[in-house]
C-alpha cells in the first residue's frame, strides 16, 4: 500500500502527539505521584507507536514501544520515577523528534538509539539505580515472553489482556469484514486501525499489520482490543467507515479469554463464552442509530463533531496574495469610482469595499496562530539549561493564547530563545548565590504575552541580580560605542540598552548557552526586521525584563498616506500618535537639535525631505508645516511633511534581496492610482 497519501496527517499528529509527551513529562517532573499524568503519557506514546508502526516507520515504533514498557510499570504502581527515568525518558523524545524530523525531510526516519533502548531495559528490569544504569549489560530491542504459539494470543498478549480484565477494562474481539468491492482494503484497515487506537489499546491482530498493509488477506481480519468506549459505540464508529460490510464486537471475560488463547475455534469461543452477547453492526443497522441520534440532542457533556481542519500553510500564503491583489485592485476601483461620479458604480463598490473588509478580517484571523505554538518548547528547554547549571529555575508562562501572525510567529522563536538562555545563564543566580543574597533558592523567569492596540508584547522577566550598570558602561566606552561624556549623562534604562549594541558583551567567559549580552545585536535586527522593536529595563540585585513589541500582522496594515512633492509615502498607523500642524517659529533649536514643545515634553523634529533628499519640496518656503508624530516604546518625535493624502488599507510588498538595508524604509505598496509609495519605518527614525 502506498502509504503517502497519509505522510502529512502522520507528521501533523507525530508532533502533536511529541509536544504532548513533553508537556506531560515536564508535568510528572513536578508531581511524580500523580497517575493521571502518566495514564495520558502512556496513551501519547501508544498511539504514537501505532501510527509508526501502520506506516512502516519500525525504530521509531520500536523506541516508542521500549517507553511505553517503562510508563506501563510505572502507572500500575511497579515503578518509581526517579531522575535517570525522567532523563531517559526526555532522551528519548529526543530522539523521536530526531526520528519525526528525519522523515519530514524525506528519510526513513532511523536511528541509532541502541544506548537509549539499553537503559530502558535496565529500568524494566530493575537494573538500574537512579542517576545511573546498572553496571550488567542490557540488550537492545523488544523483548518478548517465549510460549504458546498454538494459540492465538501468545503468554505475553494473554496476560496483558487478563490483568486488563481483573482490572476492570473492557476487553473486545473484533471481526471486521469488507465489502467484496472494496478496492482499497489497506486503506480501510489503516482506518479501523485508527479508530481503535483513538479509543483504546490494540494488542493482537490477525492478519499481523504488516500483512494488513500489504493487502495479504481476503476480506476479513480480527483484532483483540483493550476499549475505552462501549461496544455498541465502537461498531458504530468502525461501521461509519465506507466499504465495511460488517462489523461483530464480543466483549471479553476470563473465560471466554482463555477458550480464545488455547487456539479454540474462534466462532465456537464466541458462541460458548459465558459473556454479554457480542455487537453487531451493518451498513443499514448503523444508518438507523445514526438518524436516531440526529433527532435527540446531546447530553451529559456527549462529544461533538470536530468542526477543525488542517490547512496547508502554502495555501494560507496563496489566499492572501491574491486577497492582496484584490486589494489593491478595490482601491483602484474605489478611485476610478469618484472620478467617474456615477451613483449606481459608486454604491456597488462601497459595497464591494464593505465585503472584501470583512473578507480581510476572515483571511487574517486564519493567519493568526498562538503564541503557544512557539511557547510550547520552552519549559523543557529551561529545564534542562537550569539543570545542566546546577540552578533552580522555575517557569511561568503567561497569555500563551495570544495570537500573533503565522508569520511573525515563524521569525520570533530564536530571538525568544536567545532571550531565555540569557535569562537562564546569566541572570538568573546558583543557588548558594541565591541563598546568600536573602532570595528563595528557585529562582524565577516570568514569559508572558499580551494585546495592547495593533501590537503584541512578549516579556522575558526574572527575578536574578540585575545587569551591572558599571560593567556595562566600562565595556561601552571601551569598545568606542559610547564615549565618557556622553556615558554621563545616560540613564539607568539607557546604560542597559546599551547591550543590544553590536558585539557588546560583558562574559567574562562565553559559554555555550551564552552570556549576558552576546549576540542580543541579532536580537534587535530580527525583531527590527518584523516591525517591532526590543527593549530592557533591570535593577541590579532584583532582575531584569526584556520587552519585546511586535505588530499583530505584517501583510495588510491600515496607513497614513502623505506626500513629500512628487512622491507618495505610507505610515503605519499604529505608530501614528497624532497628526497636526505647526508654525516654523515653534520649532526651537536644543544642543543643535530640532525640537518643538509637545504635551508637556520637548520631543526631536525630523525632517523627511532631509533624510529622503527630496528634490521638489523644500521646507524652507513653508511658515507652517504639516506634522505627524510617531512613537516608539515611550520615544516620540515630529516628522515634517509636504502634505496629507488620507488614510487607506495597503498591502506590504518586500523591496526584494537587490534593495536591502535602505535606512527609514520597510517596504513598499501599489496604491489605486498604480503607482508605488515606499513606507516608512517610524522605528528607524527614532533613535
Amino acid at each position: 500500500m502506498d502509504m503517502n497519501a497519509y505522510l502529512s496527517m502522520f507528521i501533523d499528529e507525530s508532533n502533536d502527539h511529541l509536544q504532548a509527551l513533553n508537556d506531560n513529562l515536564m508535568r510528572l517532573e513536578s508531581a511524580p505521584e500523580d497517575i493521571s499524568i502518566v495514564q495520558d503519557i502512556f496513551r501519547s506514546a501508544h498511539t504514537l507507536k501505532g501510527m509508526s508502526a501502520t506506516m512502516g516507520f519500525e525504530d521509531l515504533a520500536s523506541l516508542t514501544h521500549e517507553m511505553e514498557n517503562v510508563l506501563d510499570l510505572v502507572r500500575n504502581d511497579k515503578l518509581k520515577m526517579d531522575s535517570f527515568i525522567f532523563d531517559t525518558l526526555f532522551q528519548g523524545l529526543d530522539a523521536l523528534e530526531s526520528m519525526v524530523e528525519d522523515v519530514i525531510q524525506g528519510g526513513t526516519g532511523k536511528a541509532d538509539v541502541s544506548h537509549i533502548v539499553a537503559n530502558l531495559v535496565s529500568i524494566v528490569k530493575g537494573e538500574h539505580k537512579n542517576g545511573a544504569p546498572a553496571t550488567g549489560t542490557a540488550t537492545a530491542g523488544t523483548s518478548t515472553a517465549s510460549g504458546n504459539s498454538g494459540g492465538l494470543l501468545d503468554e505475553f498478549q494473554s496476560s496483558v489482556l487478563k490483568q486488563s480484565i481483573e482490572s476492570g477494562h473492557q476487553v473486545l474481539y473484533i471481526k471486521v469484514t469488507l465489502t467484496e468491492s472494496c478496492v482499497l482494503k489497506a486503506a480501510r484497515s489503516y482506518m479501523v486501525f485508527d479508530v481503535l487506537e483513538n479509543t483504546g489499546e490494540v494488542i493482537k491482530s490477525e492478519p499481523p499489520v504488516e500483512d494488513l498493509e500489504q493487502e495479504k488477506f481476503d476480506r476479513s481480519f480480527t483484532v483483540f482490543t483493550i476499549s475505552t468506549v462501549s461496544a455498541d459505540e465502537l461498531a458504530a464508529k468502525i461501521n461509519s467507515i465506507s466499504e465495511i460490510e460488517t462489523v461483530e464486537v464480543l466483549p471479553l471475560d476470563a473465560e471466554s479469554l482463555a477458550t480464545l488463547s488455547s487456539g479454540g475455534n474462534q466462532a465456537a469461543a464466541a458462541a460458548e463464552a459465558p459473556a454479554p452477547a457480542k455487537v453487531e453492526a451493518s451498513a443499514e443497522s448503523e444508518s438507523n442509530t445514526q438518524g436516531e441520534q440526529r433527532k435527540a440532542p446531546a447530553k451529559n457533556g456527549a462529544p461533538v463533531a470536530n468542526r477543525t481542519i488542517r490547512v496547508d500553510i502554502d495555501r494560507l500564503d496563496s489566499l492572501m496574495n491574491l486577497f492582496s491583489e484584490m486589494l489593491i485592485d478595490r482601491v483602484r476601483l474605489e478611485q476610478l469610482a469618484s472620478e467617474v461620479k456615477r451613483q449606481d458604480l459608486i454604491e456597488t463598490v462601497e459595497h464591494m469595499a464593505r465585503v472584501s473588509s470583512d473578507l480581510q478580517n476572515i483571511v487574517l484571523k486564519l493567519r493568526m496562530v498562538p503564541v503557544d505554538t512557539v511557547f510550547n518548547r520552552f519549559p523543557r528547554m529551561v529545564r534542562d539549561l537550569a539543570k545542566s547549571l546546577d540552578k533552580k529555575i522555575e517557569l511561568i508562562i503567561t497569555g500563551a493564547d495570544t495570537e500573533l501572525d503565522r508569520t511573525v510567529i515563524d521569525e520570533i522563536g530564536d530571538p525568544l530563545v536567545h532571550l531565555l538562555r540569557n535569562s537562564v545563564d546569566h541572570g538568573i543566580e546558583t543557588v548558594g548565590e541565591r541563598i546568600a543574597a536573602g532570595k528563595p533558592e528557585v529562582g524565577t523567569v516570568h514569559l508572558r504575552a499580551f494585546h495592547s492596540g495593533n501590537h503584541v508584547f512578549i516579556e522575558v522577566e526574572e527575578d536574578g541580580k540585575g545587569i551591572n550598570a558599571k560593567k556595562v558602561l566600562e565595556k561601552a566606552i571601551s569598545k568606542g560605542i559610547v564615549t565618557p561624556e556622553e556615558a554621563n549623562k545616560l540613564s539607568n534604562d539607557e546604560i542597559s540598552n546599551l547591550i543590544f549594541a553590536p558585539g557588546f558583551s560583558t562574559a567574562d567567559v562565553i559559554s555555550d548557552i551564552s552570556g549576558r549580552g552576546v549576540g542580543l545585536d541579532v536580537v534587535r535586527t530580527k525583531i527590527t526586521s518584523l516591525g517591532g522593536n526590543v527593549s530592557v529595563t533591570s535593577a541590579e540585585g532584583k532582575g531584569t525584563k526584556f520587552s519585546v513589541q511586535l505588530p499583530l500582522t505584517l501583510s495588510i496594515i491600515s496607513a497614513m498616506l502623505i506626500k513629500l512633492g512628487d512622491e507618495k509615502f505610507a505610515v503605519p498607523l499604529s505608530s501614528i500618535v497624532e497628526t497636526a500642524i505647526i508654525q516654523r517659529s515653534s520649532i526651537l533649536t536644543v544642543h543643535g537639535n530640532r525640537m518643538i514643545k509637545f504635551r508637556n515634553a520637548v520631543i526631536p523634529v525630523i525632517s523627511l525631505s532631509d533624510l529622503f533628499e527630496s528634490p521638489n519640496y523644500s521646507e524652507a518656503n513653508e511658515e507652517e508645516h504639516e506634522i505627524i508624530v510617531i512613537h516608539k516604546g515611550d520615544k516620540w518625535a515630529a516628522v515634517i511633511i509636504d502634505e496629507f493624502i488620507g488614510q487607506s488599507e495597503i498591502v506590504l510588498k518586500s523591496l526584494g534581496k537587490y534593495l536591502t538595508n535602505i535606512s527609514g524604509i520597510s517596504g513598499a505598496t501599489i496604491l489605486g492610482d498604480g503607482q508605488v509609495a515606499l513606507i516608512i519605518d517610524p522605528n528607524a527614525l527614532i533613535k
